[in-house]
């Protein structure tokens, strides 16, 4: 998979898979039944995982004690940023200092275990479905952070956007192999299409189920409303990507060889797949767009 410094790499597969098991033998906490795991000895590895132990040691701690333990400074996009300006950043108010770590939302201690792993300074950071618990602002933070973070990223996740996001390559475990998709998550679930609706669980943000139809379902509310913002927020996301994806492909198919048909059509190929996804994002976001406007 990462074969070199700073690649950023997302896993896909189905519940029970083996993805936490592969995020386990990468880690070092679970060992390799046959072969063996080469690690380079510079490494440094992280892990953001989706139990939290790690906060068990601060439980009882309040956050600026823990924080007033940590590094001076961390930096972020080229930006020195202190510890508390990097809390800030995550969402933490001033009052929220004085809570104990144990007092904390399940979000409040995501984002705390993603501050102290950030200044710790790994080269590897392991993510476990990170979003799980996060609101649509601090996922944008979250996504903001790891934007300018220069380590080596690998990313367990069912928010296909989050993967398009911070990712650059995405590999899935399959019957217990592990396949790289050129074609990213499209081709994963192009490849899992036959597999049965169990292993398509991948989706923009919500099930199907929770909000099938936008434009007759009425008034949302409760956590069908929060997938939807979400889901919104993460087609925000993904159309401000393609839209830089589709000024380079225009920008390479005037610069290509003329001459060349087969590469201007693999370049033509390619530009309609991003046009049709995006105008696929648009209905999407106006059909939750209307839901949430009901």
């Amino acid at each position: 998979m990462a074969d070199r410094a700073g690649e950023r790499t997302g896993i896909l597969g189905v519940n029970g898979a083996g993805k936490s098991t592969l995020l386990g033998l990468v880690a070092g906490t679970v060992q390799p039944t046959s072969g063996r795991v080469k690690r380079g000895k510079t490494v440094r590895i992280a892990q953001l995982d989706q139990r939290l132990a790690d906060l068990d040691e601060i439980a009882d701690e309040r956050v600026s004690a823990v924080i007033a333990q940590q590094r001076a400074s961390y930096t972020s996009g080229g930006q020195e940023l202190t510890p508390g300006q990097l809390l800030e950043r995550l969402g933490f108010s001033s009052a929220q200092l004085s809570t104990p770590v144990k007092d904390l939302s399940g979000g409040q201690k995501r984002r705390l275990q993603l501050l102290l792993i950030l200044l710790d300074e790994p080269n590897v950071l392991i993510l476990d479905e990170p979003t799980n618990d996060l609101d649509t602002d601090m996922l944008t933070a979250m996504e903001d952070l790891l934007d300018s973070w220069p380590g080596t990223l690998l990313v367990v996740s069912h928010d296909r956007y989050l993967l398009e996001r911070v990712t650059d390559q995405q590999y899935a475990v399959l019957d217990g192999h592990l396949r790289h998709l050129p074609g990213g998550v499209d081709e994963y679930l192009g490849l899992s299409a036959g597999r049965g609706a169990a292993e398509r669980r991948i989706e923009p943000g919500i099930e199907p189920a929770e909000i099938a139809s936008p434009r007759t379902s009425g008034a949302l509310a409760g956590a069908a409303r929060r997938d939807a913002e979400k889901e919104r927020a993460a087609i925000d996301r993904r159309l401000a990507k393609l839209g830089e994806l589709i000024a380079a492909q225009h920008t390479a198919f005037a610069e290509h060889d003329q001459s060349d048909y087969v590469g201007l059509g693999a370049l033509q190929s390619r530009l309609a797949e991003l046009e049709s996804e995006t105008a696929s994002l648009e209905e999407r976001w106006l059909e939750l767009s209307e839901a949430l406007e009901a």
